[in-house]
């Protein structure tokens, strides 16, 4: 399988039930090609109760019959004979012949406390059943990993949602479940561009606030941003593409780019406003005086990412998503920017007017 998911425990009997529940869930779920795992049991065991009860009636330790089957069926070293030349192991075992199926195992008898004998079959309950081929470890805890493959138009991020879900019902606390390869990559990828994101949104606005030294303009820049973030998703999810890493590359190329345009018509509206327009006035002069540069490098921007959007040249259909976030974003955030920033900075102007102004730590200095 392309992804995996493992689970892991101290005790390996622990992981079979669950492991089987698990693997059943993603089997019926419709989103999964394929399902496999590394557990096999396959492999023929016979497993031992003791009738610790009964064993003390006849007098027998316990560890007296885990010894004499120890001494029976594991060629377990007992002694070595030394000559002048050559040593000799002493072995303590039955015959190969005798210790091949399950029954052999009624053939054995354990001295009592007195001296007597007594069959095993008396002193314990044996039965059949099969084991697992191999036993996996990850960590230095046994292990159970479940291999999946996705279908054509099924999302490694649902699929990742859909298995932990299920994992949190099915799993007790003793067995852990942690994704693997490509699933656990994506899932590390996906934590840091959200981090990243939140990073990248700080230090716009610190950088903005310091250029316009002001507390509301930064936000009126990067409220554009939102609008283009919706168009560029929005486009994804009506061409039907997966929000990939080369789809998250896009969106910060389409904020760098939409940031941009912000700033120019911020900026011109502001250097107007210090010229003594009014507020109407200089975000109505920036918008006409910015337009036909914003357009010219929307354009440009736009020209550029139409091959990557149709999937041109060599594995271009993975590069997809990046193309169609920025194209998508573009031409939704140019329609929607040059009517809503305008009027986002009129209403923060009024607000810093009648509100900020009147605290004294977010007062702006009058020049």
């Amino acid at each position: 399988g392309k992804y995996a998911f493992a689970l892991t425990s101290q005790n390996f009997e622990d992981l079979i039930e669950p492991a089987q529940k698990l693997q059943m869930a993603m089997l019926t779920h419709p989103g999964f090609a394929s399902v496999s795992s590394d557990l096999f049991l396959q492999n023929p065991e016979i497993e031992i109760d003791f009738l610790r009860e009964q064993a003390a009636l006849y007098g027998v330790d316990v560890m007296k019959i885990e010894n004499e089957i120890k001494n029976a069926f594991s060629e377990n070293y007992a002694y070595l004979i030394k000559g002048d030349t050559d040593q000799y192991k002493v072995i303590v075992t039955t015959k190969d012949d005798s210790k091949r199926f399950h029954g052999d195992l009624n053939e054995l008898y354990v001295h009592t406390r007195s001296g007597a004998l007594t069959p095993f079959q008396s002193l314990a309950k044996t039965h059949s059943k099969l084991g697992p081929v191999t036993v996996n470890h990850i960590n230095n805890m046994n292990s159970v990993t479940l291999y999946f493959n996705l279908k054509e138009n099924y999302a490694i991020g649902d699929a990742s949602r859909f298995i932990t879900e299920k994992a949190g019902e099915i799993l007790p606390p003793s067995i852990v479940g942690s994704f693997q390869g490509e699933a656990a990559t994506f899932a590390e990828t996906m934590q840091i561009i959200v981090l990243l994101f939140f990073v990248a949104i700080f230090v716009m606005y610190a950088i903005l606030g310091i250029l316009y030294e002001s507390y509301i303009h930064p936000i009126t820049v990067l409220s554009s941003l939102t609008i283009a973030m919706f168009g560029g998703l929005t486009t994804l999810w009506i061409f039907g593409q997966e929000l990939s890493l080369y789809g998250c590359i896009g969106i910060f190329m389409l904020l760098g780019i939409v940031k941009k345009n912000g700033i120019m018509i911020v900026d011109f509206a502001i250097a107007r406003h210090r010229e003594g327009l009014s507020y109407e006035d200089a975000i109505y002069a920036a918008s006409m005086a910015r337009f036909r540069p914003i357009i010219m490098t929307t354009l440009a921007a736009l020209m550029g990412m139409i091959p990557i959007a149709i999937g041109w040249g060599a594995d271009g259909a993975s590069r997809i998503p990046l193309g169609l976030c920025v194209v998508g974003g573009l031409i939704f955030s140019q329609v929607v920017t040059l009517y809503v920033t305008p009027v986002i900075y009129v209403c923060l102007e009024y607000f810093q007017e009648r509100v900020l102004d009147k605290i004294p730590f977010f007062a702006r200095v009058l020049e």
